[in-house]
Order: C-alpha cells, then sequence, then structure tokens
C-alpha cells in the first residue's frame, strides 16, 4: 500500500426475495465495450501490509475509455478480507467509499478500531472488498500541479474581475490535469466507475455482488444498478445523496442541512465542557473568527500551507460537523488553536481518507454547469448567505461547483429520478440530521430504487453501522436474509 493515513471518521465499511431460491438473471452488459471485461482477471497475492493480515490484495487492469477499450489501460487495486465462517459464506460485499475517497484506506482504519469484534455477520459470512475507483488513492491516481484554489483565487467572488480570475484559474488547473494525466482526466466519471465494478465483479467470479456505500457511493451504487439489472443482490447505502432535484437547489439544500448541524454543535457547546469553546458564545467566536481572518490571513504553522482566510476556514468546517462524539470537539479545538493564532487544524479533513484533487475532478464530471455568469453566481451566493449565515453556504456542492466554473473538462452527469430496473430493494440509512445530505435525501433515492426502505437513525452522525446497534443488526439481516425493516422504523441507539 502506498499511503497510510490517521484516524477519519470511517463509517463502516460500512425487498423480501422474489421466490425462496430464485436469483435474478443478469442481463446482457448494456454497451457492446463491456464485454472485453470478462477478459479480465484479478492478480492476487497475500498483503505484505501490516494493517492487512490474511488479506489479500490484489490489481486488475481496465480500460481508461471504455467506448475504445484498446486505447489504453489504468490499474485498480483491491484488498480482499475473507470470510470468518467460509463454510457459511454469503458471498462479496463490495466496500467502496466514493469520488476521491480511497475504500482501502477505509478498510484500514476500520480494522484498527476493531471491526471483526462488532461486525457480526458482515465480517462472518461476506468476504469484504475494498475498491478504489479509478483515479483514487492506490487505483492509478489522478495527480495534478496546479493548486484548487492559491491564494488571490476566492469561490465567493465579489465582483466580475475576480469571477474572471476563479474561472481562469479553474481551466489552468484542468489543464494541468490533462497534461499530466492524459484521457485519465475526463473518465472518472459516474458510468466509467460502474463499468469498472463490473469488471471486478467477472474477476471476482461472482454472480451478484453486495454493496455498501457511503455518500457519493450511493450514487455509484445507483448508476452500477442501472447499467448492469441483476448484478446486485443487496444494496446497503449510507447517507444517500438526492441528484433528482435542480442543481442549485441541491447546493440550497445541502447549505441549509449543514447550517443547522452547525447550530446544533454551537448548543452542544453550550452545554457541554467537552467542547472548548463552553461557557462563551460560540457562533458569535466563529463568525469573529471568519471576519478576523477575511482581514487578515491566520498562519497555519509552518512552510506546508499559506495563511487562510475566513473562506478557507469556513469551507474546512463541514466536514467537522459529521460525527458529534469526534469531530465536534475537534472543531471546537480548531476554531479555540485559531484564536490563538494557529489555524492548521483548519488545513487538514477530518476523514483523511479523502484527496481534495480526487474530488473535485470527477465532481465537474459528474455536475450538471447551472452557473455561468458572475449574476447568476451573486443570485446563488445571495440565497446561500440567508440559508447558511454562518457558513455562508461553504458547502461541498458549491465548492465543486465553483471549482468547475471556466473548466474545458465535459459535464457529463448521469440519468436521475426515473426508476432502476432489475435494483435490489436497497436499505437505505439515513441521519435525521447530518452536515452531509439533508434526511430528505434517503426517500428520495428510495422512490428509484422500488421496494426500498429508509431506516432511519436519530442522530447527527453518518457513517452509522459504526454507531449503533441498531443500524447493524437491521443491516445484517439484511445481508444474510435480504429482508427489510418495516417501513417508518427509526433507530435511536
Amino acid at each position: 500500500m502506498r499511503r497510510h493515513r490517521r484516524y477519519a471518521g470511517w463509517a463502516a465499511a460500512l425487498a423480501v426475495l422474489a421466490t425462496a431460491l430464485a436469483v435474478p438473471a443478469l442481463a446482457q452488459p448494456e454497451h457492446e465495450e463491456d464485454r472485453g471485461s470478462a477478459a479480465r482477471s484479478i492478480e492476487w497475492h497475500d498483503c505484505a501490509d501490516p494493517d492487512f493480515k490474511q488479506m489479500q490484495c490484489g490489481s486488475i487492469p481496465v480500460p481508461v475509455d471504455w467506448s475504445q477499450p484498446d486505447s489504453g489501460s489504468l490499474t485498480l487495486s483491491l484488498v480482499r478480507r475473507p470470510a470468518d465462517d467460509g463454510a457459511h459464506r454469503q458471498g462479496a460485499l463490495l466496500l467502496n467509499d466514493g469520488a476521491g475517497g480511497s475504500s482501502i484506506e477505509q478498510l484500514r482504519l476500520a480494522m484498527r478500531i476493531g471491526l471483526p469484534q462488532f461486525a457480526g455477520d458482515m465480517t462472518r459470512k461476506f468476504d469484504l472488498v475494498a475498491v478504489d475507483p479509478r483515479g483514487v488513492g492506490h487505483s492509478t491516481p489522478i495527480v495534478c500541479g496546479e493548486e484548487l484554489k492559491p491564494a488571490g483565487v476566492s469561490h465567493f467572488p465579489q465582483d466580475q474581475a475576480a469571477f474572471d480570475r476563479l474561472a481562469a484559474h479553474n481551466r489552468a488547473f484542468a489543464e494541468d490535469c490533462l497534461r499530466r494525466n492524459g484521457p485519465l482526466t475526463g473518465r472518472v466519471d459516474l458510468t466509467s466507475t460502474a463499468r469498472d465494478i463490473e469488471a471486478v465483479r467477472i474477476g471476482l467470479g461472482e454472480r451478484q455482488l453486495n454493496w455498501y456505500g457511503i455518500h457519493y457511493s450511493t450514487l455509484l451504487g445507483r448508476t452500477y444498478a442501472r447499467l448492469y439489472p441483476g448484478a446486485l443482490r443487496t444494496m446497503v447505502l449510507d447517507t444517500a445523496l438526492d441528484d433528482t432535484a435542480p442543481p442549485l437547489s441541491q447546493v440550497t439544500r445541502e447549505a441549509a442541512a449543514a447550517e443547522t448541524a452547525f447550530n446544533r454543535f454551537t448548543a452542544w457547546c453550550a452545554t457541554s465542557q467537552d467542547c472548548a469553546l463552553y461557557g462563551k458564545d460560540a457562533a458569535a467566536e466563529y463568525d469573529a473568527l471568519v471576519a478576523l481572518a477575511d482581514r487578515e490571513p491566520i498562519p497555519t504553522g509552518g512552510l506546508a500551507h499559506r495563511p487562510l482566510t475566513g473562506e478557507d476556514i469556513r469551507e474546512a468546517t463541514q466536514d467537522y460537523l459529521t460525527l458529534s462524539g469526534l469531530t465536534w470537539p475537534e472543531l471546537a479545538r480548531a476554531v479555540v488553536n485559531a484564536q490563538k493564532g494557529d489555524a492548521t487544524a483548519f488545513t487538514r479533513d477530518p476523514d483523511n481518507t479523502l484527496d481534495p484533487v480526487q474530488v473535485q475532478v470527477p465532481a465537474c464530471l459528474d455536475s450538471a454547469r447551472p452557473v455561468q455568469t458572475f449574476a447568476q453566481l451573486a443570485e446563488l451566493q445571495r440565497e446561500l448567505a440567508r440559508v447558511s449565515p454562518h457558513l455562508g453556504g461553504a458547502v461541498r456542492s458549491y465548492k465543486a461547483l465553483a471549482g468547475c466554473l471556466g473548466s474545458p473538462l465535459p459535464s457529463m452527469p448521469v440519468t436521475a429520478g426515473p426508476p432502476v430496473h432489475g435494483a435490489p430493494p436497497a436499505l437505505i440509512l439515513q441521519s435525521t440530521r447530518q452536515a452531509l445530505a439533508p434526511y430528505e435525501a434517503g426517500p428520495a433515492m428510495a422512490a428509484q430504487l422500488p421496494g426500498s426502505v429508509v431506516l432511519a437513525r436519530e442522530g447527527d452522525d453518518y457513517s452509522m453501522f459504526l454507531l449503533s446497534q441498531c443500524v447493524r443488526d437491521a443491516t445484517n439481516h439484511y445481508l444474510t436474509t435480504v429482508t427489510l425493516p418495516t417501513p417508518g422504523t427509526t433507530c435511536t441507539t
């Protein structure tokens, strides 16, 4: 393995049967070029990495461009943890962390916190297979030389000149990525990645896969199910996203969800001595810090990162709101340290399995481009300031939108909304309050996967398999029996 990561707030690695023994027949590949994947095989060897003892590490080549399979290839990296109870093994469970996220590093973190000790049937009866998507992590990665947002460039331009600087920089960033990575830069989209998953299924020798997708990988799972009807036995979708709404509505809804999470964070600070801002007005302290940093950027304690503006701090805040028991205390300490003149904590994403460049490049391919002019962006900013007065709408979907302005990369969003035929009824795990996605995104995903059930979990967290015994029980029951919880069920523990 090439990279080692510290703690991230991992999640876990994480529909009744039509007839008792029936397995849906796999459809023929929708695209002629996909048939070539059948000739590929996974090369396995014992992992040398100490975190992956008694596991198998593998790789498989896939075409860079599935429409031209002979024009070049890339390598996907995998780690497989065999089921503990091989005699009662029920298949392979594919772990996928989504755009810019290394599933292999997520598995590493899961093993370090003792996954087999609490996972139950997930590790007893299923091979866990972590695959780093194309362009990400240990697979052939996207590596770019330009900064995503250098000094003097703002994602929240206040005039036409600043808007033009942003667009020019985004164009230069994309052109640099294209020079360094070639055609792969324009082929890290959801559809290409889903076709890779089919090559992995064939390479594993599995008639059907079981799917555990987190956040962006909920969209990947749905895309794979649409392309390959019958290829999935089960789908567990943790913190589903909703890409059925108009693009600007998606940004606004995410901003409102993150603002609600911030308000809950500040309310927690008012009552918990675990908050470094306890006894103070945490919201006022945060707002004052942002204003101070906008006047005079705050140093980061070294030469690796430039001093941070208030915009930088706001853009780093959302990911600190995703795990109330873990990242909320970190956010409070980050604010206090920045007040003292060291903003280093705001240069680190709490989920250290993500690569910001490998998040941004696919975003420009998978997202529509609803904003073309400064006037349109200014109107969006005003709406975001209204629904998100503290964070100002500095959320992932807005950063992706702003980071694609002026980009020469094509926009090729997948079809969203219509029912996906041939997909299994999914178990969708959705927190009632979450900084990354509103609860309503769960039902929106369920509506696309007929027969699916949203299992609500009362709280502020994602990656609920890690945190909730109720969620673990429901997930394992679904994985082993393909039986979903009663609609309307809410986990309170």
